[in-house]
């Protein structure tokens, strides 16, 4: 029986699963909102099972200069659905620029050497790794595609079109669960100028220079691949070149990160670094190139940052728990250790125990050392975290702090205690040490580490 209703409804709603993607991308990819917007509809897609009969989740392109991103945006894609940033197939295609190349791919025919020897990269077994019993999917990247031979986009045809792919031995792959990214350089090379630093910058990236970069890289594509090439790709995207202001946002992104490894590789040597602001300011007068992207900006983290903090762990100037103060006075690199036992490294675990309360009773107050309940043997701080296992610190003066995780949760990083200053999970409202109940002006939902 049919019953008469007028309720509208809203189409441009997200599921929680592609909210918490696009939570995710924006915080780990900066300034490209076209791209995230496209892979979020497209999973949304996938996730409501309306994608196309016999084609594949989606076919984009990525166009834009280099260091802007494109392969970053699909490394980001995989952590936030599979937890790993690498749970993906990666195709170099600056290794097939020979044609006889793409027997790597789909493996050699019968009678030709090496026919039952090699294994092929698009075999079944390999192109289905990542996938989990909760989501049949795999992100298929082309690196670079420019690079590679014709041969290999003659053999992506009816990947993109019919999502299938016969191999050397005549197995037929089905690839209708794949989501292809192809990556391109094309184009950028012809409007871009090396701009070293803010006052020596010869370009002015606004939106006209962006309107510039994709019609040239959308006009490039159009002569290197063919009409048929085109034709079956879903989006062409061109990323954005990097403002400093968004170079400045992914500075303290790979300070974050920096940290991470620090906690993570150090052995029994971990401690906290920061950065002043003229030591940031400095890595940002350095690293800066319109040319280059982000990836001068590493390298000059790499040279500045990392290579010295190497040199003080390799040669035992730092030890566990010491607070290293990082600036820049006089145009020379200062790292000073302001402070020895400062900081105790703890573990955070992904699905948390609450700390029985005989514990906590025990623990004393929230001063000078962690409560009880957190520095036994294997200290456990709960944190709300997607990620799994990642690192954290307890430090005397500013409580319980956890470094960046890989994947940052959609409810936030947890809540410091305003009483005693404990750190807590985001789902729990009483403080685990004081029973303290949680306020609003306690909650950190995006901390922005040191």
């Amino acid at each position: 029986m049919k019953t008469a209703v007028n309720r509208k409804l809203d189409p441009t709603l997200h599921s929680p699963d592609a909210k918490e993607l696009e939570t995710f991308l924006h915080r780990k990819i900066i300034s490209q909102r076209e791209a995230i917007t496209h892979i979020v509809e497209m999973y949304q897609m996938f996730l409501a099972k309306l994608i196309a009969p016999d084609r594949p989740v989606g076919n984009l392109l990525f166009l834009g200069p280099t260091g802007s991103g494109k392969t970053k945006v699909v490394e980001a894609t995989a952590e936030a659905l599979f937890g790993d940033p690498h749970a993906l197939l990666k195709i170099d295609c600056a290794e097939f620029q020979n044609d006889h190349e793409i027997c790597k791919l789909i493996g050699s025919p019968p009678g030709y050497l090496g026919h039952r020897e090699t294994h092929p990269i698009f075999e079944p077994q390999r192109i289905n790794q990542w996938q989990t019993d909760k989501l049949k999917l795999t992100l298929l990247l082309f690196d670079e595609i420019e690079k590679a031979s014709d041969a290999l986009w003659m053999l992506m045809l009816g990947i993109m079109d019919k999502a299938t792919l016969t191999l050397g031995d005549n197995r037929r792959v089905d690839m209708s669960h794949c989501l292809i990214f192809m990556t391109s350089n094309l184009g950028s090379r012809d409007i871009s100028k090396e701009a070293l630093g803010f006052g020596s910058s010869k370009v002015e990236v606004n939106d006209q220079h962006d309107e510039e970069v994709a019609r040239t890289s959308e006009e490039a594509a159009r002569k290197k691949f063919t009409p048929e090439f085109l034709n079956r790709l879903d989006k062409i995207i061109t990323f954005k070149t990097l403002r400093p202001v968004d170079l400045r946002e992914i500075l303290e992104l790979e300070l974050e990160q920096v940290q991470w490894r620090v906690l993570q590789s150090a052995g029994n040597n971990q401690f906290v670094f920061k950065c002043t602001q003229n030591a940031k300011d400095a890595l940002m007068e350095e690293g800066v190139s319109i040319k280059f992207g982000a990836r001068h900006l590493k390298r000059t983290i790499e040279r500045r940052l990392v290579l010295p903090l190497a040199n003080l762990i390799a040669t035992g100037q730092v030890k566990l728990g010491d607070y290293i103060v990082i600036d820049v006075i006089n145009k020379e690199w200062s790292f000073m250790c302001e402070a020895e036992g400062a900081v105790v490294p703890v573990f955070l675990e992904k699905e948390p125990t609450a700390p029985k309360k005989e514990a906590a009773k025990t623990a004393g107050s929230c001063g000078s050392e962690c409560p009880a309940a957190y520095h036994k043997d294997t200290p456990l701080i709960p944190a709300s975290d997607l990620a799994g296992e990642v690192f954290g610190i307890y430090s005397s003066t500013i409580g319980h702090i956890p470094s960046k995780p890989p994947v940052v949760p959609d409810k936030g990083l947890g809540w410091q205690c305003a009483g005693c200053g404990c750190w807590n999970p985001v789902e729990k409202n009483v403080c685990y040490n004081c029973q303290a109940t949680r306020s609003k002006q306690s909650d950190y939902p995006d901390y922005g580490g040191f």
